[in-house]
């Protein structure tokens, strides 16, 4: 499955919207994917599973890619 993870650059950042990332990353669930970049130190505000239509409309972004992790 693929997740997209909604973050901040560091973990003592404030979410702000103007400020927010997104990266794609594989996994089996939830908590895998928090389990893979905790060593990123990335303040996560949100982790969103992605498929079906929604995932082929985020393929279609130029910006999409899936980390290997």
């Amino acid at each position: 499955m693929v997740f997209k993870i909604y973050f901040q650059e560091r973990i003592t950042e404030v979410p702000v919207r103007e400020k927010t990332k997104v990266i794609y990353v594989e996994g089996d669930s939830v908590r895998d994917v928090r389990k893979k970049i905790v060593d990123r130190g990335y303040n996560v505000e949100f982790v969103q599973e992605v498929t079906a239509a929604y995932l082929e409309y985020e393929q279609q972004n130029e910006d999409y890619k899936v980390l290997e992790i």
